[in-house]
């Protein structure tokens, strides 16, 4: 991680006088401090607030933890980051100030803040630095998140390693008749089982049959429905490796698969395949590969049913900038991870979706995962 401070410390030299960078992806990604699995409701305890780096073009990185975030959390443990421990009964504001004294900052400092930052900790800084200029961090660290080394791309592969194999076992399990939280609890023990700290984002599936509309954002009513043949079943979710987060799709038919719900699968297969051979860094853009992805499904008569972009940067968030559509000019540059995620989804019929994280390269995208290319069947 040194030589990703280095380099941001080069570029916030030129932009700001310090960075603030809360418990994050920012900050992991930039010192290797790890996040936990978040909480649905916001747990809170005194000095919260304080929680994360402060770190400035001369100065390493400086983290101000509660006791209960230091201790409970297991994070007094981390090496190479100085850690400042608040007492239960300490004064947040304080240290934070003893420790912003220690940089010696100008008297009207241009503060660079992460974008996760809670609006309590600047409120709480405000009287600190009266007289700061605020940017953002995130937008200062962006470039450097965007274009990932071979051992971010090797630690992303590992990700895709564990969600193939959370899937290769929930299959196994897969049975006629069983709910759609039945599938969602078997996928989500399967991803710790095979070395996730859970799953990346919210497990969802996407499922449709002419006796099983397709619900958006319904799950407490979805999650009762029984899988009764014919469904397809679209599967969306990913594992967590060393704070890199994948994404992963695929499509399951229960029952015997008609005509047309072969169609649907082989054309969004066709999809993906154009979309990650459009993945040509340093010739083609963002919006390049979603329109080559597009024109298959357009071509193929359910243009509408593709109701979404083609996909997403991704890397230690799920979603990252830049975007794979429509208005998006961005220059591929090889490094960039994106998900290639094209669908068909249909309300009263069946659907199809499938995704993979790709790498852009010269000569096209290299998928990092491979697995289960034909229409799975369960009978």
């Amino acid at each position: 991680m040194t030589d990703r401070i280095k380099q941001f410390q080069e570029l916030l030299g030129d932009q700001a006088d310090v960075a603030f960078f809360p418990m994050s992806s920012d900050l992991q990604y930039l010192t290797g401090v790890p996040r936990d699995v978040p909480n649905y409701g916001h747990n809170i305890h005194p000095g919260d607030w304080l929680e994360g780096a402060w770190i400035t073009p001369n100065h390493a990185p400086v983290l101000p933890l509660p006791r209960m975030t230091a201790e409970f959390g297991g994070l007094n443990k981390l090496e190479n980051i100085d850690i400042r421990v608040l007492g239960d009964w300490d004064e947040p504001a304080d240290m934070l100030k003893k420790i912003l004294d220690g940089f010696d900052l100008p008297d009207n400092p241009r503060v660079a803040i992460s974008d996760f930052t809670r609006g309590e900790t600047i409120s709480n800084l405000q009287p600190i630095l009266p007289n700061a200029t605020f940017i953002s961090a995130t937008d200062l660290l962006r470039p450097m998140r965007m274009i990932k080394s071979q051992t971010d791309i090797d630690e992303m592969k590992e990700a895709g390693r564990i969600t193939e194999a959370a899937f290769a076992d929930t299959l196994k399990n897969l049975k006629l008749g069983m709910t759609e939280l039945e599938v969602v609890q078997e996928v989500n023990y399967q991803l710790r089982k095979h070395g996730s700290l859970g799953q990346s984002f919210t497990t969802s599936l996407y499922n449709s049959g002419p006796n099983h509309p397709l619900k958006f954002g319904e799950r407490m009513e979805t999650w009762k429905r029984k899988l009764d043949p014919p469904v397809s079943i679209l599967f969306d979710f990913g594992a967590i490796y060393k704070g890199w987060c994948y994404d992963f799709g695929r499509t399951v038919f229960f029952g015997e698969p008609t005509d047309e719900a072969v169609n649907v699968y082989n054309l969004v297969m066709e999809s993906q395949a154009a979309g990650v051979a459009a993945l040509k860094s340093g010739s083609a853009t963002t919006t390049d590969a979603d329109a080559a992805a597009r024109k298959v499904i357009e071509d193929g008569g359910y243009g509408e049913e593709f109701r979404h972009r083609l996909g997403h940067g991704i890397g230690m968030d799920v979603h990252e900038p830049p975007f794979l559509t429509k208005g998006d000019e961005t220059l591929l540059e090889e490094g960039m991870l994106f998900t290639i995620e094209p669908s068909i989804t249909q309300f009263n019929t069946f659907s199809a979706r499938v995704e993979d994280v790709v790498v852009a390269l010269p000569d096209g995208g290299e998928k990092l995962t491979n697995g289960w290319q034909e229409l799975i069947v369960i009978s």
